[in-house]
C-alpha cells in the first residue's frame, strides 16, 4: 500500500491554521481583540519569511500560555462550526487536485501538521482524507487545557509518527509521496521516495533543487463544496477512528524518543 502525507499550513492551506481560527476563537469568547491582531502580525511574518525553529518554539509557547484554560469541547464545536467561512476560502485548489489523483491511484492520504489535533481531525473530516496526524495538548480532568503539550507533531516527530502509522497500516514509505512548504518537514520529506518541496520556504528550495527533489507553486483557491461532497457519517467515523490510530501510534514515537533522548 502507498500513501501521499500532506503538510496543512501553506501546502494545504494559504494561512497558518491557528491564525486563520483567531476571529472564531474571538467570537467564541476565548481570546481578545488584541491577540487576534498579534496572530494577524504572526501571520504576515509567517507568510513573508518563513518559519524558523526559533519563530516556531515562540509561537508554540505563545499558543500553549493563550488557550490555557480553554475547553476542549468548545474548541472543536467552534472550529466544525466555522469550517465553510474559514477554510474553504483559503484551500489550494491544486493540493485537491493532488488528493483526488492520489486517492484514484489506489494511496491512502494524510494530513501531517503541527497544528492542533482539534483544527486538524476537523479539517481532514471536511477533505475526506482518510486520516490526521497532528498535535495535542494535556487536558485535564474538566477537558481544559492544562497549557502543557501531550505531543509535539513538529520536525523529527512527524517523521517518527509516519513510520509508527507504517505499522498499522502496511504502507511502503519508498513507493509513497510527502508535501510540505518548510524546511523543518525536511525529516518527513526524507522518509518517503517521492518529496515534493510546495511553496518552499528559501531553506527548502535551495534543498530541493541541490537533492533533486519536485518544486511545485500552489496559489489557486477553490469551493471546497463545489469539489467535495460533505461526508456522511460513516466516513466522518472513518476518518476519526483513524486519527485516533495514528494519533496513538504517535504518541508512541514521542515516547520513544523521549526515552532515546533520556538515555
Amino acid at each position: 500500500m502507498e500513501a501521499a502525507f500532506f503538510d496543512l499550513d501553506k501546502t494545504v492551506i494559504a494561512r497558518a491554521s491557528m491564525a486563520a481560527f483567531g476571529h472564531t476563537f474571538y467570537r467564541g469568547g476565548l481570546i481578545s481583540r488584541r491577540t487576534v491582531v498579534r496572530a494577524l502580525v504572526s501571520q504576515l511574518v509567517y507568510l513573508h519569511l518563513g518559519a524558523s525553529e526559533q519563530k516556531l518554539a515562540r509561537i508554540r509557547e505563545s499558543v500553549l500560555a493563550m488557550t490555557r484554560g480553554w475547553d476542549q469541547t468548545q474548541v472543536s464545536s467552534l472550529v466544525r462550526e466555522a469550517l465553510d467561512e474559514v477554510v474553504e476560502p483559503i484551500i489550494y485548489a491544486e493540493a485537491i487536485e493532488l488528493i483526488d489523483q492520489h486517492r484514484a491511484a489506489g494511496r491512502r492520504t494524510y494530513i501531517v501538521s503541527a497544528s492542533p489535533e482539534e483544527i486538524v481531525q476537523p479539517l481532514a473530516e471536511y477533505l475526506g482524507v482518510d486520516g490526521a496526524i497532528a498535535s495535542r495538548a494535556v487536558v485535564d480532568l474538566d477537558g481544559r487545557y492544562t497549557g502543557e503539550m501531550a505531543f509535539y507533531n513538529y520536525g523529527p516527530f512527524k517523521a517518527d509518527a509516519i513510520r509508527s502509522l507504517v505499522l498499522f497500516e502496511g504502507i511502503d514509505l519508498t513507493e509513497s509521496y510527502a508535501y510540505s512548504d518548510s524546511y523543518t518537514d525536511v525529516p518527513m520529506l526524507e522518509a518517503v521516495g517521492h518529496p515534493v518541496a510546495v511553496n518552499p520556504d528559501r531553506v527548502l528550495a535551495r534543498l530541493a533543487r541541490e537533492r533533486g527533489w519536485e518544486i511545485r507553486q500552489f496559489s489557486r483557491p477553490v469551493r471546497l463544496r463545489d469539489r467535495v461532497p460533505v461526508p456522511n457519517l460513516p466516513t466522518a467515523a472513518a476518518v476519526t477512528g483513524a486519527a485516533l490510530a495514528v494519533s496513538g501510534a504517535a504518541m508512541l514515537a514521542w515516547r520513544y524518543n523521549q526515552r532515546r533522548a533520556a538515555s
